[in-house]
């Protein structure tokens, strides 16, 4: 239950910082962060929360990660199912958190976007599906990859977390006009949900993309086993 708990907060964090300063922050008049500040809020808010819980639960935060780290050999299976709901529900609930502090602002009429994930005519500069889908597979993939090297017994582990922080943020700074950045279906998941509209209907690529991507590239580092010791 604690490592339940761990991954429930350590999603929650995640969503609530980056898609929160994506609502909030990214073109509030005048002081906005743009994608550069959206970008380094998913990476510290990843980086701060493996600080925090990854000695308690590895710090995946993310559907996809558990599945790569799983094919790898690094997580065991029977604890996937387990992790996955917890983090859908943090993220989840940090949806519903920013959607309740989003209504409580002056004029308040809608979400809108609400830092959804989409292709086509829901993506940020008119991405088609088969290039979205791409960008997303092949960022997880090295998302993993960072993951699994940065963590083996041949890496200095204290600075993990760092590398995969940096690794979400230059992620991020690739993707954020292509898709909004998933690389995680629960955040596309949560914001999907309170967004409404044709986002939902999207969300199969969110699933689909990340996982496959997170998949190949803990088969790939199972093959080279340096990276899976």
């Amino acid at each position: 239950m604690k490592k339940l708990f761990a991954e429930f907060f350590g999603t929650f964090w995640l969503v609530f910082g980056g898609c929160g300063s994506a609502v909030f922050a990214a073109a509030y008049p005048e002081l906005g962060i743009g994608f550069i500040g959206v970008a380094l809020a998913f990476g510290l808010s990843v980086l701060t929360m493996a600080y925090a819980v990854g000695h308690i639960s590895g710090a995946h935060f993310n559907p996809a990660v558990s599945f790569g780290l799983w094919v790898a050999g690094r997580f065991e299976g029977k604890n996937l199912l387990g992790y996955i709901l917890a983090q859908v529900l943090g993220a989840i609930m940090a949806a519903g958190t920013l959607f309740l502090i989003l209504c409580g602002k002056a004029g308040f009429e809608t979400v809108g976007g609400f830092a959804s994930n989409g292709y086509g005519a829901l993506s940020p500069d008119g991405y088609s599906m088969t290039s979205v889908l791409i960008a997303e597979f092949i960022l997880t993939a090295f998302f993993l990859i960072i993951i699994l090297g940065s963590t083996s017994k041949q890496a200095n582990k204290k600075f993990a977390p760092i590398a995969i922080g940096l690794g979400l943020t230059l992620i991020h700074l690739i993707s954020i006009p292509i898709s909004n950045t998933s690389v995680n279906p629960a955040r596309s998941t949560s914001q999907a949900l309170f967004a409404g509209g044709d986002y939902p209907a999207q969300l199969w690529l969110f699933w689909l993309a990340p996982i496959a991507g997170a998949i190949v590239a803990g088969l790939v580092c199972k093959a080279s086993k340096k990276c899976c010791e």
